[in-house]
């Protein structure tokens, strides 16, 4: 089957290609195969997707001699999905899907967790869980917005050591009111697909926590909202209404973040392998690192470089997409 007599839409995909249980992914075509591959995985999903896609995709796997096999494509909360297993897996083919631009989101990994066991999750909260910083916006209402920013950016960049940064820039909230905390939480927006992401993997079995180096007084209200298992974050002090500028107790900051996971899997008996770290920041890249999946959203090239899969077209549907993948690995395109 020539690639350029692939129908536009991958759902028109099974009709074409039914006369095989898999197929081998070539230059410009795909073989018939009995045979499939499952030593590494290349997933790609989006709504962008295209025959032309695997077109360059087979490019690049044949310059770093990684062959590939397509399993039968799926759609997962209506994104359109391909999966490919591969004879091995290639740091350097990571590396170069990494420096191009995609018009859809492409992750080459060693293994895939699943939705069809326990597993553990667990997210950072600003610019992941949600949309903002809070920290920036309570500096916004406090008068010192634009400091505080330029420290925050910094921090996330890896530029500055966190848990240095974060005790500078609480210092310069010193004697704002709390009640600015109160108008944050109310105005705090969902990173879209937060609650569906939360939800399926509630109905999976799944464990979801916040591990994050913001502060308890909002991740304490997603904690209500959603049900999440657990809350890690840090605790601003409060004297006669108003912050002093400190921060009370012990900083979560990257390690503490890793160290979360960890302990929370031991506690609920999660297979390393299921687990799974999602942010966006220099601080989470640790978390990541000890995480079966760890998933970069929006995130800073630093942290896009570093991570295992990288989210630049979807928000936390996306975490669904890649949980999903593993599934089309039991189908077979003869058999619907």
């Amino acid at each position: 089957m020539l690639l350029s007599r692939l129908p536009p839409l991958i759902s028109d995909w099974p009709t074409h290609l039914s006369g095989a249980p898999w197929w081998q992914l070539t230059t410009d075509a795909l073989q018939p195969t009995d045979t499939p591959l499952l030593a590494g995985w290349l997933v790609l999903f989006g709504k962008a997707l295209e025959p032309a896609s695997l077109t360059v995709l087979a490019s690049r796997l044949a310059g770093h001699g990684v062959a590939a096999t397509l399993y039968p494509a799926t759609e997962v909360v209506g994104i359109p999905l391909l999966l490919l297993g591969t004879d091995r897996f290639s740091p350097e083919l990571v590396a170069e899907l990494k420096a191009e631009e995609w018009a859809f989101d492409l992750c080459h990994l060693p293994a895939l967790p699943t939705l069809s066991e326990p597993g553990l999750l667990v997210m950072d909260m600003d610019s992941t869980a949600i949309r903002i910083e809070c920290i920036d916006e309570i500096a916004r209402l406090a008068g010192v917005g634009e400091q505080v920013a330029a420290v925050t950016a910094a921090a996330m960049q890896g530029k500055l050591e966190f848990s240095t940064s974060l005790r500078n820039r609480v210092a310069l909230l010193e004697g704002a009111p709390v009640t600015i905390l109160d108008e944050v939480v109310a105005n705090m927006p969902w990173m879209p697909g937060l609650q569906l992401m939360v939800d399926t993997l509630k109905q999976a079995g799944w464990k979801v926590a916040i591990a994050s180096g913001g502060f308890t007084r909002f991740a304490g209200p997603l904690q209500q909202a959603l049900g999440l298992d657990a809350i890690f974050a840090n605790e601003l002090a409060v004297e006669g209404g108003r912050l002093t500028g400190k921060v009370s107790g012990r900083i979560v900051d990257a390690s503490v973040k890793a160290e979360v996971l960890q302990l929370l899997a031991a506690e609920y008996a999660i297979a390393p392998a299921q687990t799974v770290a999602v942010g966006d920041g220099a601080n989470d890249l640790k978390m990541m690192a000890v995480a079966g999946l760890g998933i970069a959203i929006h995130a800073k090239p630093l942290v896009r470089a570093q991570a295992a899969a990288t989210l630049n077209h979807h928000d936390l549907e996306g975490v669904l997409c890649l949980l999903s993948a593993g599934a089309c690995s039991e189908r077979r395109w003869d058999r619907p």
